[in-house]
């Protein structure tokens, strides 16, 4: 085996990993969101499925977390292996939905803590405390998995353009021949 295999290889396992590395961070993050509810006896309770950001980010999670399962699985196929453009296109779309639904979590997360005074929204986290902490923590998995999805596109990059040769510059005497 060469030392180009034993790389190619050791990326292979590494992405796998990688891939199932996410897995738990999505679904602890559907799991939190899903259960993040706190009353107050003064404004009422606040769910987490009021919020359609939130719903947005749980299904994003969903997604990604199912996909990362999926492709982990068939990194192994070899079929599905040589189709690297494939997981290239994959892996962008995810990571890019990934950041869409970090956005609209930052959003929710900074609305709860400064409210927006143009709206006459307050903010909200000196009543809801817990609900707000929750959302940090979803956020941080969240983080967490969107990096790894971001290095997952890298990779996947790498592992579709390492297939081409780098464009040949025209020589000096070449172009001298053309005029």
């Amino acid at each position: 085996m060469g030392i180009l295999e034993e790389s190619v290889s050791g990326l292979k396992v590494f992405d796998c990993v990688l891939r199932l590395f996410v897995v738990p961070f999505s679904i602890a993050a559907i799991w939190l969101t899903l259960t993040n509810h706190q009353d107050n006896s003064s404004y009422g309770e606040l769910v987490s499925s009021y919020f359609m950001g939130l719903r947005y980010m749980v299904y994003i999670s969903g997604i990604s977390a199912g996909y990362a399962f999926l492709a982990a699985v068939s990194l192994w196929v070899r079929s599905l292996v040589s189709k690297a453009w494939i997981f290239f296109v994959s892996d962008q779309v995810v990571a890019y939905l990934m950041v869409t639904s970090m956005a609209a979590l930052g959003e929710i997360l900074y609305l709860a803590y400064n409210g927006d005074q143009k709206v006459t929204w307050s903010e909200a986290c000196t009543s809801f405390g817990m609900f707000c902490q929750r959302l940090k923590l979803i956020l941080a998995f969240h983080v967490v998995a969107l990096c790894c999805f971001l290095l997952l596109a890298v990779i996947s990059a790498y592992r579709l353009f390492s297939r081409f040769d780098p464009p040949i510059l025209p020589s000096k005497e070449a172009e001298e021949e053309q005029c």
